[in-house]
């Protein structure tokens, strides 16, 4: 009873990190929620029983294995969909996101936070995907550089190779917002 308390507060910690990456990965928000919530129950169902710190590089796993699957499928879908001269249709508009800062910043501070964001999520993107990989485990998640590599299924000097080539990237892309 004690691993599966364990077990449900890793997954409620890790919700919005992982939905943050499969987010930024994926472009949508819908597929994000879907994934995360797959890589939480099959992390879950196969996985309950492993000590609780090989969750954190098994559940990245999971989640990357999901994203690069997604991206696969699209590909496919986007050639069908060409094939019969049918287009995705437009993003809708999402009012959560629209909503108020609850922090009470300034509309001026939410810009400046909200174009610094944009404009890292585009370096991101255009990012190689172990690259931006390794950068968001180790960023965005706080892996070390033991479990990034068991997360991407690499060993450590690819992770600090992928990880140090991503960061020089989004310098010279990021200038004015790296801090």
């Amino acid at each position: 009873m004690s691993q599966e308390r364990e077990l449900n507060g890793f997954l409620q910690d890790v919700e919005g990190r992982a939905l943050r990456i499969a987010e930024i990965s994926l472009r949508d928000r819908d597929d994000a929620l879907d994934l995360v919530q797959d890589a939480m129950i099959k992390l879950a169902r196969v996985y309950p029983n492993r000590p609780p710190p090989e969750w954190p590089p098994l559940f990245y796993r999971i989640l990357q294995n999901g994203i690069r699957d997604w991206h696969r499928r699209r590909v496919v879908k986007q050639r069908v969909m060409v094939f019969f001269g049918r287009r995705d249709p437009a993003d809708e508009f999402d009012p959560v996101a629209a909503a108020p800062d609850p922090a009470g910043r300034t509309p001026e501070e939410q810009l400046d936070n909200a174009a610094a964001m944009q404009s890292l999520e585009a370096a991101l993107r255009e990012l190689p995907a172990r690259q931006r990989e390794a950068f968001m485990l180790r960023t965005f998640e706080g892996l070390d550089v033991a479990a990034t590599a068991m997360a991407m299924g690499c060993s450590e000097g690819s992770v600090k190779t992928h990880y140090s080539r991503a960061v020089h990237a989004l310098r010279a892309r990021l200038g004015e917002h790296w801090q």
